[in-house]
């Protein structure tokens, strides 16, 4: 691709787990509601997500400090128990550990180590740029939750959109998720416009749709569906954060091109 997609490198992503796991573990306190409902990922409390999340970073933890060449298990981080006897802050402080043990371990082992990694890449780059990712994410969601401003770092946000594009784009995504094959079509494609960032951070995705993969690049071109928004309320757009219709999107051409879109291809 022509534009240049983000300056954040293994070093960074490894410093925004830990700032994102401390950002969000400073919105608790003792007044925290933990079974309060997660209302953008609806299975969900909040000591739940607070349970994943940090179950996740240890998961990730474990397979990078042992150099694992299959995935151990993750049950903790699937199987949840509703209810918590631990308090909010006890909850954030132990957040924040795994976060910073994490990173650490990222570190230790170095970004062209050999592991195990769900997707094309095999090693520690991966997991650095997704986890960081997913923490910002699942911050997002707490923010949802307790009713707080949910704001991120420009090159942050735009390096998560740039990962989901990339993601959600590779070929493995057909044998995963087969119904996204009927996404392709003639005509079909959307541009994502960020409306409050300088020039140089060409903050425009293309979707494209009408070849036989999934693809996308950086570029300002005419679509069949154009949405324009501040990048935070793209990002949470696109991670399917945000409904299309809570009045932060200026949205023209085929709707139902885009809500379809969004539908099939969720994650994260």
């Amino acid at each position: 691709m022509d534009a240049i997609t983000t300056d954040m490198d293994f070093d960074d992503h490894c410093a925004e787990i830990v700032h994102q796991a401390d950002l969000l573990s400073t919105g608790l306190d003792e007044g925290t509601r933990l079974t309060a409902s997660v209302p953008s990922c609806p299975d969900w409390n909040l000591a739940q997500l607070l349970r994943h999340l940090g179950e996740a970073h240890r998961w990730v933890e474990e397979l990078v400090r042992t150099r694992a060449t299959e995935p151990p298990p993750d049950t903790a981080l699937r199987h949840l128990p509703r209810d918590t006897t631990e308090t909010p802050p006890a909850l954030a402080a132990w957040l924040t550990e795994g976060a910073r043990l994490l990173a650490g371990t990222l570190r230790a082992a170095g970004p062209d180590a050999r592991i195990w990694t769900p997707l094309p890449s095999g090693s520690p780059r991966f997991f650095a740029r997704r986890m960081a990712h997913e923490t910002v994410m699942h911050r997002a969601d707490a923010t949802l939750t307790l009713g707080t401003d949910f704001t991120v770092d420009q090159r942050v946000a735009l390096d998560c959109l740039d990962e989901w594009m990339e993601l959600g784009s590779l070929p493995e995504m057909f044998d995963y998720h087969p119904d996204r094959r009927e996404l392709l079509g003639p005509g079909r494609t959307l541009h994502f416009h960020a409306t409050d960032t300088p020039p140089e951070a060409a903050a425009d995705w293309l979707v494209d749709l009408t070849g036989t993969t999934l693809a996308w690049r950086r570029a300002q071109e005419p679509a069949a569906v154009s949405v324009r928004a501040p990048l935070t309320d793209l990002l949470l757009l696109i991670y399917g954060r945000a409904p299309s219709d809570n009045g932060a999107y200026d949205i023209t051409g085929d709707t139902e091109l885009l809500e379809f879109w969004l539908s099939r291809v969720l994650f994260g």
